[in-house]
């Protein structure tokens, strides 16, 4: 069973494609958690309307933000595999064919992205060669390669990345060094979804940090202490 995670808010506007690009590629006993974080747009209509079993539209009880709308997701799942989503994104027809596959060497894997952009070009640059993106523990806490949105990994891996510490930014970030430190990940070059570039993005990805050195500095910090104590 693939459980599906997508944390939503006010993504009205690409949603639906969004929904529409992941219902195909599951079974029918699989679930998409749609975990809506307040939206004051038409999002829980949109979502609504697909009448589609397989959907499980909540709403977002505990604190808002991005990272904690997909905690309380998480806990929700019930499926072996889990796929983290965003809500304006679009997955390509074999996403979940390629990373079932990749899963059956690793415990959690991270495929290439394409940059959409808003007038629907496709750039030549991928996620991975703008962030030099690997596997590594100290690669990753220096600079962050994990997506979420490109992330799927077995269930077990939320033992021991939940609960979320509460002063991280980063859930994906989170997930992945803690994979790196407990088990094995992989990185595929396959390029499986295409990132919309449109300004109201809840990540920068790949974007120049609008941190101050010394607040990346403190982050860091913050990431490899709390990971060293679980």
């Amino acid at each position: 069973m693939l459980s599906v995670v997508l944390a939503a808010y006010n993504g009205g506007i690409y949603i639906h494609d969004q929904i529409a690009s992941i219902l195909p590629q599951l079974s029918t006993g699989d679930e998409l958690i749609v975990s809506d974080d307040g939206s004051s747009d038409n999002t829980m209509q949109v979502v609504a309307a697909f009448n589609d079993t397989r959907i499980k539209l909540v709403e977002n009880k505990g604190p808002h933000g991005i990272v904690s709308n997909f905690e309380s997701a998480l806990r929700m799942v019930r499926g072996d595999i889990v796929f983290l989503c965003d809500q304006d994104d679009l997955w390509t027809p074999n996403k979940v064919q390629v990373c079932l596959k990749a899963l059956e060497n690793a415990d959690l894997i991270v495929h290439d992205l394409m940059f959409l952009t808003a007038d629907g070009c496709v750039s030549d640059v991928g996620f991975f060669k703008s962030r030099n993106s690997g596997p590594g523990f100290w690669k990753n806490l220096y600079k962050n390669g994990f997506m979420g949105s490109c992330m799927a990994f077995k269930r077990s891996v939320l033992d021991f990345a939940l609960p979320f510490p509460k002063d991280i930014l980063w859930h994906d970030m989170w997930i992945g060094l803690m994979a790196e430190r407990k088990c094995k990940t992989l990185f595929i070059p396959e390029q499986l979804l295409y990132y919309r570039r449109h300004g109201d993005n809840a990540s920068p990805t790949g974007d120049k940090s609008s941190f101050s050195l010394m607040k990346q500095l403190h982050y860091r910090w913050v990431m490899l202490k709390n990971a060293l104590k679980r």
